[in-house]
């Protein structure tokens, strides 16, 4: 099953693989079209009543699949208020073709033909709530009329995610649902068809366009990087990557002796130094409670080191958190050995990967079930970095295919880190760790064929809210 959310990402990915909406709406009309044949006989009289988005256009499409019938097609509102291009254009090429349309400006003088089926195309699977005129009359007329009812996507009025209706809902003797089955209908008293209409299975499985618009504006709140000590580089371009990626405020708490030092890489950083010069498990309790008090999204590994005090520190701070965190490098070394509350992402790299337990192929593409068979022992989401990243939290598992060769400079793994923490406040961890990958990748990206082999993770610093938010052809 799929939700409707998930749909609207999956239709977009789709897009970005060479499989437009346009397409997708002509296979979805013909789909339609193969439904209406299936409960009339050709000569039978048909009703589209339609609404003004891609769900309309749906019918629109189907209407011209239905030649041997005799089929009217009612538009809800005006031609000029139709949504989207591709379903204006099927509207014109109706118009062009000289099919019976009739546009119904007013509900209340709305009334269907004397007919042998109605399709019912006025909402799609985004629509939630209560129907609104002129469609609530809409739907008490098809529900009253002696028809089959043939309903795209879902029935008018039911929440495709749910099964509830929140008013009026149209009540449909067959659904021609597309793609794949969705949760709501499972509620629904009808016969209900999942069309095949193309949609590649890299739509679902590898990370796009979709995806990131779907947690984009959601992010904010703190980041809170616990690095530092043998490395200053490292935290400071993972706390930038957060600010870069939404986060409102990024912390860095640091071994006094390079707080000055990462301080100077970037005034949008707020450092707090603690005493000494490594991470130690004295400095653990007022850590986590400044990160739980704040509901921070916590970065630790960063340029730690891997003395066996720090590795100390980072076991007693991820069995006292509770809150969300990105673990990377060092101290990804503990997580096996550590029972927590805490919801992790944990970011290895293929050597690192190794070591948590899991396999090291040349591509990991190839090993994506012994990733997905870690994550579930682990019991955390795996982020694992490669030519293509592998994401899984043991049941979903997803595929990121942007970024470059020039990539593999170092500090790109810390800027990986922080754009997972600046999503990580508004979405979940598998989530945020497939976008993270997505606009990390997609970052180097723009910058790769001028700066080539010689890119720099600092410059990506910059491109990453290009990345994010650049533009709507994401």
């Amino acid at each position: 099953m799929i939700t409707a959310d998930r749909m609207a990402a999956v239709d977009e990915n789709a897009a970005a693989l060479g499989v437009p909406r346009k397409q997708l709406m002509e296979s979805s009309g013909n789909a339609v079209a193969r439904e209406v044949r299936a409960a009339a006989d050709p000569g039978a009289r048909v009703a589209v009543v339609a609404g003004r988005g891609n769900n309309g256009g749906d019918a629109f499409v189907a209407a011209r699949f239905l030649d041997d019938y005799d089929v009217s097609v009612h538009l809800l509102g005006r031609p000029g208020d139709i949504g989207t291009d591709i379903a204006r254009e099927n509207w014109a090429a109706l118009q062009q073709g000289e099919y019976e349309t009739v546009t119904v400006a007013d509900s209340r003088a709305f009334e269907l033909p004397d007919c042998d089926v109605v399709v019912d195309a006025m909402l799609g699977t985004g629509v939630t709530g209560a129907l609104r005129e002129p469609a609530a009359t809409a739907a008490e007329r098809i529900n009253a009329v002696d028809a089959t009812v043939v309903a795209v996507d879902v029935p008018s009025g039911v929440n495709a995610d749910t099964g509830e209706a929140a008013g009026v809902a149209v009540d449909a003797d067959r659904v021609v649902t597309f793609h794949d089955e969705k949760p709501g209908l499972a509620d629904v008293d009808a016969a209900v068809t999942v069309a095949d209409i193309g949609i590649p299975a890299a739509a679902e499985r590898v990370v796009g366009p979709g995806d990131l618009r779907a947690v984009r504006d959601d992010v904010g709140g703190r980041a809170f990087v616990v690095g530092g000590g043998p490395f200053t580089g490292a935290p400071a371009l993972a706390g930038q990557a957060a600010l870069r990626a939404g986060a409102d405020l990024s912390f860095v708490a640091a071994p006094e002796t390079v707080a000055g030092e990462i301080q100077g890489y970037a005034e949008d950083l707020i450092v707090q130094p603690y005493g000494g010069e490594r991470l130690t498990p004295d400095q653990v309790p007022d850590l986590v409670e400044t990160a739980e008090h704040y509901d921070d999204t916590v970065i630790i590994g960063p340029g730690l080191g891997d003395a066996d005090e720090t590795l100390d520190a980072a076991r007693q701070f991820l069995r006292s958190f509770e809150g969300r965190a990105v673990v990377d490098a060092d101290a990804l070394a503990v997580v096996p050995d550590v029972e927590t509350d805490a919801t992790l992402v944990c970011t290895p790299n293929r050597r690192e990967l190794a070591k948590l337990g899991g396999p090291q192929p040349d591509d990991l593409r190839d090993a994506t079930d012994a990733i997905e068979a870690l994550a579930d022992d682990l019991g955390h989401v795996v982020l694992a970095k490669g030519a293509t990243d592998v994401v899984t939290d043991g049941e979903r598992t997803r595929l990121v295919r942007t970024g470059n060769p020039g990539m593999a400079v170092g500090g790109t793994g810390d800027l990986l880190a922080g754009a997972v923490a600046g999503l990580f406040g508004g979405a979940d961890a598998f989530d945020a760790a497939c976008v993270g990958s997505y606009v990390n990748g997609r970052a180097g990206d723009l910058l790769y064929d001028d700066r080539g082999e010689g890119l720099l993770a600092s410059d990506m610093l910059d491109e990453l809210p290009a990345a994010i938010w650049g533009d709507d052809d994401v």
